[in-house]
């Protein structure tokens, strides 16, 4: 039997599947992989009628498709794919009888300024995305009560990842600081928790592993947690770029995110700076891991992953295949 990934075409999945080869696991995405189409079929969380031949092979479901881009339009699709599209999952794995399933969540359900939230911290999401995938975690935990003597779920909910090949916020962070063209915005000294793709896609393996029967939800973030000077300041360090010391208040940035907001909408362009980034970057996102930790041990430092990723992104100038993923 095999274990089926779903959403494995993107940046995590493609690590996880880099990870683990491609004899016991199959793919299924709405995108082809750029690495392991041999495994890979396509299709869409929201229509799984004819992926049930997938589902017979299959004794093990990994969740990581979502739409959790900050600008997606229309709204609807965070709850289509997050929601209705976990449902369809569950659905599928009724009718084949698989009672595993590992479900990639969020920290966006504790939504931002949490006191460092841990897994019984009350859920307050403040965007769609975070809303809607506190709505499939609750999907999720109805369809395991039905019958939690038979099932097994497992429900990460990691802090922003970075890595390698992402070209997300942490990605274009590190590229403003490295092209010269950072400017702090807010005082810098709110934390902020980040989690590795090295370390994200060895927690999956670890529960593949386990494979014990049961309900479990763990935060994930990479310690220790640095305030966004120190963050900063270890990056242009790595990077041997000096930071200006120039910082606009937080006020006059999320202005100008509007503007930018105004700006995208005029001319239907994604940009890589809104007021939702700007409220993202001076909000404190500090999480509280420790439950995950005195169970499973990271292979990588934070500092490590930092550091894998700035040689790669910047210091690499032949990349193994121009393969690269957005957020």
């Amino acid at each position: 039997m095999k274990t089926l990934v779903i959403g494995g075409s993107g940046f995590v999945g493609s690590r996880l599947l880099s990870q683990v080869g491609t004899k016991d696991f199959i793919n299924l995405d709405k995108n082809p992989s750029p690495f392991f189409n041999d495994i890979t079929h396509i299709g869409d969380i929201r229509d799984l009628e004819k992926c049930g031949d997938l589902f017979s092979q299959t004794d093990r479901v990994i969740l990581l498709a979502a739409e959790h881009r900050d600008d997606v339009s229309p709204v609807d699709l965070y709850y289509d794919v997050n929601v209705k599209g976990t449902s369809n999952v569950l659905k599928m794995m009724d009718r084949y009888k698989i009672k595993s399933l590992i479900f990639t969540s969020s920290v966006a359900v504790y939504g931002l300024n949490k006191i460092n939230p841990d897994e019984n911290h009350p859920l307050d999401p403040f965007n769609h995305y975070g809303k809607s995938k506190l709505k499939a975690e609750e999907v999720i935990r109805n369809w395991y009560e039905e019958q939690p003597e038979k099932k097994s779920v497992t429900i990460i909910r990691p802090t922003v990842i970075f890595g390698e090949r992402n070209r997300g916020n942490v990605f274009n962070l590190l590229k403003q600081i490295s092209n010269g063209n950072f400017v702090m915005v807010g005082k810098g000294l709110n934390k902020k928790s980040m989690a590795y793709v090295g370390n994200i896609v060895a927690l999956i393996l670890f529960v593949v592993k386990r494979n014990k029967l049961g309900y479990e939800v763990y935060n994930y973030a990479d310690k220790p947690d640095l305030n966004m000077n120190e963050l900063i300041a270890q990056i242009g360090k790595s990077l041997n770029k000096k930071i200006p010391s120039i910082k606009i208040p937080y006020l006059v940035g999320y202005l100008l995110g509007l503007f930018f907001d105004l700006f995208a909408f005029i001319s239907k362009k994604k940009l890589s700076v809104s007021s939702v980034r700007i409220k993202k970057f001076c909000a404190t996102t500090q999480f509280d891991s420790t439950k995950v930790m005195n169970e499973f041990s990271a292979p990588y430092s934070l500092n490590e992953g930092l550091d894998l990723t700035l040689k790669f992104e910047f210091n690499n100038d032949k990349k193994d295949g121009v393969v690269f993923y957005t957020e």
